[in-house]
């Protein structure tokens, strides 16, 4: 039993030092650095958020109203070419509204006044040219609270490919300035990450919605996506 486990034993011993000397090893010497790349293409697809709220003395009235109003809307939506794959609901709230008093004594009361209940309607508008009139019908069928709207492509992945690129140049360029000014040269890439930035929806207050019909037509713009990376060179 004692010889089957001795040379075993004696392999582990005799391989320890070696492990220990190779953690010993630092590590090569290195450039970190980042690159950012930007491109920009004009945008395909609009995203709207639309919020309709109603106000009634009970839960159940304040939510037939609201499904009456967000049935029109979504009646528009599709009258207007919107297909049932780009509507969804984002979410509804129903919450009761108190009105507080102050008592002589100095007690606070709450009553309670009435039920308001909140639909929320993602759209996507594939048509941009149509954003304007879309969003006209909506006001006027009812849309009365924030939403938010944002112009976006349906396919961002040839733009940030472009993205990716020019931020890796950059960061090569840096890494390779860096070098010379240290009297070095640049090696192989150890090690890389990116971070990437699309365009952000535009908020919408319930104001900017009163005044929607004189904020027609919308102007689509362009969208840029940027990309950052972090880069690893190894020094030669």
């Amino acid at each position: 039993m004692t010889r089957s486990f001795f040379p075993l034993a004696l392999a582990a011993a005799m391989t320890l030092p070696a492990v220990a000397r190779a953690a010993d090893v630092p590590p090569p010497p290195r450039i970190i650095v980042s690159g950012e790349g930007e491109a920009t293409a004009a945008p395909d697809l609009a995203m709207l958020t639309l919020s309709v709220m109603r106000e009634a003395k009970t839960a159940r009235a304040a939510l037939d109203a609201n499904n009456d109003a967000m049935a029109a809307v979504i009646a528009a939506m599709k009258s207007a070419g919107i297909a049932d794959r780009d509507l969804q609901t984002a979410g509804i709230q129903i919450n009761p509204r108190y009105n507080y008093t102050n008592d002589p004594d100095g007690t606070q009361k709450a009553e309670l006044v009435a039920y308001q209940v909140t639909n929320t309607l993602s759209v996507r508008v594939r048509d941009i040219d149509k954003t304007g009139e879309i969003l006209d019908k909506a006001v006027t069928l009812g849309v009365n609270e924030g939403g938010g709207i944002s112009f976006t492509n349906a396919d961002p992945s040839t733009v940030i490919t472009q993205a990716r690129k020019k931020a890796v140049s950059d960061a090569m360029a840096k890494a390779k300035t860096l070098a010379e000014a240290a009297g070095v040269s640049v090696g192989k890439v150890v090690e890389i990450s990116e971070q990437s930035y699309a365009p952000q929806p535009m908020p919408m207050s319930a104001k900017s919605f009163d005044s929607a019909r004189a904020a027609v037509p919308i102007q689509a713009g362009e969208n840029s996506y940027r990309v950052q990376v972090n880069v690893t060179f190894e020094i030669k």
